[in-house]
């Protein structure tokens, strides 16, 4: 059967960012896109912009009880102000000033102990708090939305704070939950959180709406995922760093993970695996402006220029481990990997040479700061080799298209860079990238510099 006909009839998945449902105004104008389209049958939103910041600091403990209060009386107002805006605010204000209640006593908890699985549990209301407005919205513009909550569906696995889906349970339950209320209504969920099997509440760390919409836009078989942002699709670099930066119409589905693994803050890396697994196009586009269109992201596209576009990812760690011991032995690469997976370390780039070995660490977790090497891991790598830690660096991705096959690509990138000092360069290993680690002082400059020689 052909992959294209296996997809539900024209059914669209929306997913909704932080900015375009920050408040009644964005939501509205949010809501707007949804009713016009009449294939939109999913919507999926995040917490409303700044909220999961202030829960965040709540899950970590904020044993003040002033600042407690402060914290949560700014979490109400948000949602106070929605509420203030609808016709018919009694629907659901109730259930909104329940989890507010939940909030303040969950917050207390944290206070005297924090754990991974409170975090997630507090975390987990930005949208459970949001979902509720959009879905009254949707009503009081005459849409038949219904809101549902996606935990019981996004199965995952134990890991609070960064929990793996489970595709496969995810497709049953949806198939089971979903799909058939899909005929008459609009369903509004959340992006982010799940539980596990136990149906304890999950997240799926930072940048995990996206996922969601994309596993969920997976398990229903839908012909299109759309994420709304607050800007009109991907450019060949981000747009505040240079104004040069120009949108992309299209780009192939290798190139946009290569773009959103090396920072393109739009998307998030894993986002895209469910929908390249179905060949699901993806659309990006800005909930604040969407008559300017946006970039589509497709299997194959018409244009594949050798330089498309360059990313830039802050808070790298490096770790290099020099061992003299190295030297024409085998088993030491297999030892260091070996201690880094037991500690659950994800590595993202890695160079060699006779006697080192440098590599960045992957940032995964909530967090988001420079991701940090445990003390144990340094004394377990310490017996093998001197370790070195790093900070302070930045990463730049050139993003393109058979790069490594091109005759004199290498000499244009790194004849543009000649004033500067490159750290760790790792090229060749896809034919979409070359990256390399800069101080974090000057990789701005650097993205301008390559910008202006490669791609204007």
């Amino acid at each position: 059967m052909d992959k294209a006909t296996t997809h539900s009839d024209s059914l669209t998945v929306a997913k909704f960012g932080g900015t375009s449902v920050a408040d009644y105004t964005a939501m509205s104008r949010s809501a707007a896109i949804v009713t016009a389209n009449p294939q939109t049958k999913i919507v999926l939103i995040s917490a409303c912009s700044g909220v999961t910041n202030i829960l965040v600091e709540l899950a970590n403990g904020v044993s003040d009880s002033t600042t407690r209060q402060q914290r949560i009386q700014t979490l109400t107002q948000t949602h106070q102000d929605v509420l203030d805006q609808l016709q018919h605010p009694e629907n659901v204000q109730d259930a909104i000033y329940g989890l507010l209640d939940n909030i303040a006593t969950l917050a207390e908890h944290a206070a005297s102990a924090t754990s991974a699985q409170l975090t997630d549990q507090i975390v987990s209301h930005g949208e459970l708090l949001s979902t509720h407005l959009f879905s009254q919205i949707l009503v009081e513009l005459n849409a038949p939305a219904v809101r549902v909550d996606i935990r019981p569906i996004m199965r995952t696995d134990d890991q609070f704070g960064k929990a793996i889906p489970q595709p496969d349970t995810i497709k049953q339950l949806a198939t089971e939950q979903l799909l058939p209320l899909l005929d008459n209504n609009i369903v509004v969920s959340q992006g982010f959180i799940g539980s596990n099997s136990q149906g304890v509440t999950t997240t799926l760390g930072r940048g995990g709406s996206d996922y969601s919409a994309a596993l969920i836009a997976e398990a229903v078989n839908a012909s299109t995922l759309e994420i709304w942002t607050d800007v009109p699709g991907l450019y060949t670099t981000d747009p505040r760093i240079t104004s040069a930066a120009k949108p992309i119409k299209e780009i192939s589905f290798s190139e946009a993970s290569e773009m959103a693994n090396f920072g393109a803050k739009i998307l998030h890396p894993s986002t895209l695996v469910p929908a390249v697994r179905q060949q699901i196009p993806v659309f990006v586009g800005s909930s604040k402006a969407p008559d300017q269109g946006g970039t589509w992201i497709r299997q194959s596209v018409e244009e594949a220029p050798l330089f498309r576009a360059l990313a830039l990812r802050a808070n790298q760690t490096m770790v290099t481990l020099t061992s003299l011991n190295m030297f024409h032995a085998y088993g030491f690469l297999a030892e260091v990997f070996r201690i880094l997976a037991e500690h659950k370390i994800s590595v993202d780039l890695i160079t060699t040479s006779e006697v080192s070995v440098s590599l960045t660490l992957d940032q995964t977790d909530t967090g988001g700061g420079a991701p940090t090497l445990p003390l144990q891991v340094v004394e377990e790598l310490s017996q093998l080799c001197v370790v070195d830690v790093e900070q302070g660096l930045s990463l730049v991705a050139l993003i393109g298209n058979q790069m490594s096959d091109t005759k004199g690509s290498a000499k244009d990138i790194f004849g543009a860079l000649e004033d500067h000092n490159l750290r760790m360069i790792c090229y060749g290993a896809s034919p979409h990238n070359l990256c390399f680690l800069i101080n974090e002082d000057e990789a701005k400059d650097v993205v301008r510099t390559l910008h202006a020689s490669l791609l204007e």
